[in-house]
């Protein structure tokens, strides 16, 4: 699938998006009836993804926070942010310290509606309109200069995303990983996970249908030896790379993810201190 040269400012609401299926499954009410029924079609082969969204999101906030508290970042980036839900990045972060600055970026023009208008009265964050596959573009973005210090540490996340995008030598998950982090000040935060399965079925059947659901908007489902690839070069947190829900829980009865078909793995990494 190559790099959309225009990025569309329509809302297609037949077309399924995997920011509006992910919407649904985290209860939110921004989604159409196309999104809706792809999630149903997808729950009759892989019944935990619901579960996993949600899990996903909590590890999102459980990273914002840690980061946040304990190593000083005041500044996120936010690659494939998806439609606005509650407690956001910016939202997370804030309520630790109000001066920390976050850049959105998503390619869908919904996700650009709604957060806009929710983050109308906000100077510390934005809403980029890109691909995230254009490292230059969203680095050199005005709104990015003016809210990000590229010479100070930050943390960058691909939260669940990279599955949503094909492997390509120079616009794969690897190449993105890899020009990102030649851009990032010592110090800083990479986080990344996504879709993986150790069952080649399931990463065929999920695969195929979310090419042909999003009509082409998509990438594949991996495997945990992937995504590892992608932290080449930085210093992983503990506890490494996991499946999600188990990334430092808030408490020994935190929901876990249960289901084994599939599973979101990933983490954080830090690029070297020198």
């Amino acid at each position: 699938m190559p790099i959309e040269k225009q990025l569309s400012t329509q809302i297609d609401a037949n077309v399924p998006t995997a920011a509006r299926m992910y919407d649904y499954y985290l209860g939110g009410k921004d989604n159409y009836a196309a999104d809706r029924a792809a999630c149903e079609q997808l729950d009759r082969v892989v019944p935990s993804t619901r579960r996993l969204a949600l899990n996903n999101r909590r590890f999102l906030q459980r990273v914002v926070r840690t980061l946040t508290r304990e190593y000083g970042i005041r500044q996120y980036l936010d690659h494939g942010s998806g439609l606005p839900t509650q407690d956001n990045v910016h939202q997370v972060a804030q309520g630790i310290d109000p001066s920390t600055h976050v850049v959105y970026v998503d390619n869908d023009p919904m996700v650009l509606v709604h957060g806009r208008a929710l983050l109308e009265q906000d100077e510390r964050t934005a809403v980029i309109h890109a691909d995230m596959r254009r490292t230059d573009e969203i680095f050199d973005h005005p709104d990015t200069k003016r809210l990000i210090d590229l010479d100070e540490p930050v943390c960058v996340l691909f939260n669940s995303v990279f599955h949503c995008i094909p492997d390509s030598d120079t616009d794969g998950p690897l190449a993105v990983a890899e020009r990102v982090r030649e851009r990032l000040a010592p110090g800083s935060f990479m986080v990344m996970c996504q879709l993986v399965s150790e069952d080649p079925e399931v990463r065929k059947f999920v695969t195929d249908f979310m090419d042909q659901a999003t009509q082409g908007h998509w990438g594949r489902v991996r495997e945990e030896k992937d995504v590892a690839r992608l932290f080449d070069g930085l210093e992983i947190l503990e506890p490494g790379l996991v499946e999600v829900s188990t990334w430092r829980p808030d408490s020994e009865v935190a929901p876990r993810q249960l289901s084994q078909e599939w599973i979101e793995f990933g983490g954080v990494g830090r690029v070297p201190l020198q």
